[in-house]
């Protein structure tokens, strides 16, 4: 095989299948047979054009699983055959100041996978190995594809606030990262209040974990969460800024609103919520890749599973408008081994 196939971003809302030479592994990096990719909303950066360069073509997709096929020169730790996992973070290189201090997520020199280097809307796929996952036995592919971004978002950002077991914690939004975070909180031992639009999204959110249905089209969250005695975490997953505003005065003392939905619009905070009850917001981006294995294997042990929409590789430009149409439930993924 020396040609594999991929789907290329270029310019705005131009997504193509292409034939790639497959080529050995620069030093310090891996190639992997993808298995399959998950979508996520993220993917619109590189299909969408809002990246520094949209004429130069990009495989989008940064939930990647698959096994080693090749090592590059210096990589030691991992080998042919192992099944590995690349996430948003293409792996950090140990150099810069926030490295040398041991924060890799904020690595000045890190690549974003399918965004500003290639990801796995493809048959084959590069890595450094600074950020391989390790993938534990007794998870499928699919399962594990959207836990390596949409379950490490929420899983870290549920450790961003000191909330004791039995405290209120607060997921809004039941999408993606939503139906994930309910799971992780409920599993951790809290008491869980899930915000949503509409009332028929109670049941399914009880399900997933919720104690507390919030239906924000009927009543205010944010006192709703006050007269329950305050959330000691809101995690905000919803694409919307305004959406986020009234969830502050929800926190308890101390609380911390954990921002992990990139929305367009911006957020607006009465400076009084914050200062009274000594309330902070604050942006969570993701984990590192060793953080992502302990994910996954907090994951396996609890039975959190991502719920799925699978489609075949050849119809990756389909899931991607599948995604995009907020339709999907909840995420969908590729089936790499279909192709």
């Amino acid at each position: 095989m020396s040609t594999y196939r991929a789907f290329e971003a270029t310019g705005v809302h131009n997504l193509q299948s292409v034939e790639r030479e497959l080529t050995d592994p620069a030093p310090g990096q891996v190639r992997l047979r993808v298995e399959a990719c998950g979508i996520c909303h993220t993917d619109v950066l590189a299909v969408e054009g809002l990246r520094a360069d949209p004429s130069h073509p990009v495989v989008p997709g940064h939930e990647i699983v698959g096994v080693i096929d090749a090592v590059g020169a210096g990589v030691t730790t991992w080998q042919v055959g192992d099944r590995v996992g690349v996430g948003f973070l293409n792996g950090q290189c140990w150099e810069c100041d926030p490295c040398r201090r041991g924060d890799f997520v904020n690595c000045l020199n890190q690549e974003q996978t399918g965004t500003t280097i290639d990801g796995g809307y493809a048959e084959v796929a590069y890595a450094r190995a600074s950020g391989l996952v390790r993938i534990p036995e007794g998870i499928s592919a699919i399962d594990a594809a959207p836990l390596l971004c949409a379950g490490l978002t929420t899983f870290i950002a549920l450790q961003q606030g000191p909330a004791r077991a039995g405290a209120l914690v607060a997921v809004q939004g039941i999408g993606g990262l939503g139906h994930l975070a309910l799971q992780y909180a409920r599993t951790l031992g809290y008491r869980v209040a899930a915000i949503a639009r509409g009332p028929e999204k109670e049941a399914y959110a009880r399900k997933l974990g919720a104690h507390v249905y919030i239906d924000s089209t009927s009543t205010d969250p944010g006192a709703e969460l006050a007269a329950l005695g305050g959330a000691s975490i809101i995690i905000a997953t919803a694409s919307s800024g305004a959406s986020m505003n009234p969830l502050v005065r929800g926190l308890a003392p101390n609380g911390k609103l954990v921002v992990v939905g990139a929305a367009p619009d911006p957020l607006t905070i009465a400076t009084p919520d914050l200062i009274f009850g000594t309330r902070s917001v604050m942006g969570s981006l993701t984990g590192t890749a060793i953080e992502n294995e302990d994910n996954l294997a907090f994951s396996l042990a609890n039975d959190i599973r991502p719920r799925v929409e699978v489609m075949d590789f050849d119809r990756a430009a389909e899931a991607y408008e599948r995604m995009l149409s907020g339709q999907a439930r909840f995420r969908v993924v590729l089936d790499v081994t279909a192709a």
